[in-house]
């Protein structure tokens, strides 16, 4: 009998692997990545609208902060949750209603790094985590990580495709350990509204469990009330990263406000794990926060909203649905029910005739993964115009 490891260029399959590599989801987007960087190779035009990435490069100062430690010889082991001067300034960053003291911060290997001493410290074998679907992939692979379970609770377009108090109560089992939100979120760019943050923290509170925000995309939010959760708890699992607003994704510096009785367990457990974040990278990380690095920060979150407020139109124009405005991010997350019923095989397509690099939804989770595909509006105007030019026509033709 042949199996998937006889195909022509397989590689085989160790008989000592873990299971739980069975049971980690590869990211598609990858596989459209790397196709349009072969057509980019035969000399094809690609424009980049898959890569959650902003298209910025890091502010100057930024990048002269990280040199200038690095010739100063500051390339050592640091503590392991983070230099002080860093950790102080990350507190100081939230309002004064709800900072937590730079004790509760940790500062870690970008936001990866912050949810791996989460779940580490959080989930024992069996137990679930309730996550969004349409969500993050990740998020669901770092659960199983640690032997958990990830329950993708499905959010539609009439909830933002968020989790509301009331769906979390449903979903909530005996078994339920945490939940783990993300505002603004990717796919979506939505939010969670301030006033269902309060229900969502009583509810979780209420149920004895423990809420989990990922705040990576704050500072990159459009006109509406997006605040920290911070207002409403200092009992839930804060993240951030350095990579999206500040543009920082290579550093890779995130961070991490936890509770109180867990700054023993996650200080062990980054000791063990990775010792310390890059020295060098905090404190480029450090000059991120000063005035003339935060002008320049939110002159492109401006660029970015110019460029929300052109797509979302121009998409909807075209045919694809985008009920829910994105709120913050930098992406738009489109139901294209009217040209297909296979999203992966739609963005395949359109990146071979068309040249434009979309994400198929599957990534996504699996709630109507196959009619959505995700625009990410990281790229400048000029290749979003030319980007929906293609797509015009290549949908005429369809």
């Amino acid at each position: 009998m042949k199996d998937d490891n006889d195909k022509p260029g397989a590689l085989p399959v160790p008989h000592n692997q873990a299971a739980r590599l069975r049971e980690i989801e590869p990211f598609y987007v990858m596989e459209i990545l790397e196709r349009a960087f072969a057509l980019e190779h035969t000399g094809r035009s690609v424009i980049h609208l898959e890569v959650g990435e902003p298209d910025f490069p890091t502010p100057a100062p930024v990048v002269e902060a990280g040199m200038r430690a690095l010739r100063e010889g500051k390339t050592r082991y640091v503590q392991a949750l983070g230099i002080d001067a860093l950790r102080e300034r990350i507190a100081s960053r939230y309002p004064p209603v709800c900072r937590p003291p730079p004790a509760r911060v940790a500062v870690t290997p970008g936001s990866s790094g912050a949810f791996q001493l989460i779940f580490g410290s959080l989930i024992n074998a069996g137990d679930e985590v309730l996550l969004t679907d349409p969500g993050y992939p990740c998020n669901a692979n770092f659960v199983r990580l640690y032997e958990g379970v990830p329950r993708l609770v499905a959010c539609d377009a009439a909830a933002g495709y968020q989790l509301t108090a009331e769906a979390i109560e449903t979903a909530w089992t005996e078994r339920t350990k945490a939940v783990l939100i993300g505002t603004p979120s990717n796919p979506t760019g939505t939010a969670v509204p301030p006033d269902e943050m309060t229900r969502i923290v009583a509810t979780v509170e209420r149920l004895e469990g423990t809420l989990i925000v990922d705040e990576i995309y704050h500072g990159l939010t459009y006109g509406s009330e997006v605040r920290t959760a911070l207002y409403d708890t200092d009992r839930a699992f804060i993240v951030n990263s350095f990579s999206k607003y500040f543009g920082m994704t290579g550093w890779r510096v995130g961070w991490l406000v936890m509770p109180s009785v867990f700054v023993d367990g996650i200080t062990k457990l980054a000791q063990n794990l990775f010792i310390s974040t890059s020295t060098p990278a905090q404190y480029a990380a450090l000059r991120a926060f000063e005035k003339d690095v935060i002008i320049e920060l939110d002159r492109r979150r401006d660029l970015f909203r110019q460029r929300r407020d052109y797509l979302v139109p121009a998409l909807r124009e075209l045919g694809f649905k985008v009920p829910v405005t994105p709120e913050g991010a930098f992406y738009v997350y489109a139901d294209c029910s009217a040209f297909t019923d296979d999203s992966y095989a739609f963005a395949v397509d359109v990146l071979e005739s068309t040249g434009v690099a979309i994400t198929p939804g599957k990534d996504f989770g699996r709630y109507r993964q196959r009619e959505h595909v995700r625009f990410s509006y990281a790229n400048t105007q000029e290749n979003l115009e030319q980007g929906v030019a293609r797509l015009a026509k290549y949908l005429q033709e369809i």
